[in-house]
Formats: C-alpha cells, structure tokens, sequence
C-alpha cells in the first residue's frame, strides 16, 4: 500500500511572506527615510518631489504601478502571516477564522490595490 502525501497551501503563503519580508527589510526604511524626513525636511531631495502631479505621473507608469503594487501587496501579506502565527505565541490557538481574518484581509486589500492602480489608468 502506497503512502501519498497530503498536498498544502502553506507554500504559497510562506512564499509572500518571504517576498514581503525581504521588502519590507531592504526597501522599508528607505521609504520611510524618503517620505517622513528627506521630503518634508528638504534634506537631498527637493520639496516637490512628491508632488501630486509627479505622484501621479508615477502611478500611472507601468513600471510605478508595479513598484506600489509590490510593496503594499507584499507587505500586507508579510503582515498577515506574521500577525497569524503570532496568535499562537500570545496564547491564541488559531483556526480558520484567524486565517480567513489575516489572509482574507490582505487577499482583499490587495484586490483594492489592483483596482484603484488600474483605475488610475496609464
């Protein structure tokens, strides 16, 4: 009698949470250096650099909408997996509604993201 093995979704989750953690550790505190001091302290870079226009003109290139789309989808789903197996750590022994509550909510933000980054248009 053969043995087969149970297939998992697991895979799939550890591999956003992977890619969402490398992100958020190589381009996360860039980003915050860049919008919360550099900008609207005028140290390197100019005031206008996020402008609504220049934000915009971002947003609406290929390329910008890949980058947006990968950080807040890649860091919602690092987020969601790290807050689910935290659960445990404090003494919550979550389930299914942990895991619809986590990963439904990033697989829903990012469908807003892709929305609201198609909608902008090109």
């Amino acid at each position: 009698m053969k043995k087969t093995l149970k297939r998992s979704n697991a895979p799939i989750f550890w591999a956003l949470f992977g890619a969402g953690g490398m992100l958020s550790a190589l381009l996360g505190p860039m980003l915050v250096f860049i919008t919360g001091l550099a900008i609207p302290l005028g140290m390197l870079l100019p005031v206008d650099t996020m402008s609504y226009a220049k934000m915009l003109a971002f947003a609406q290139n290929i390329v910008g909408k890949g980058f947006i789309f990968a950080i807040i989808s890649l860091f919602l789903w690092h987020a969601a997996h790290r807050i689910f197996h935290s659960l445990h750590d404090i003494g919550i022994h979550a389930g299914i509604v942990a895991k619809l509550i986590c990963y439904g909510g990033a697989l829903a933000a990012t469908l807003v993201t892709a929305y609201t980054l198609l909608a902008i248009g090109f």
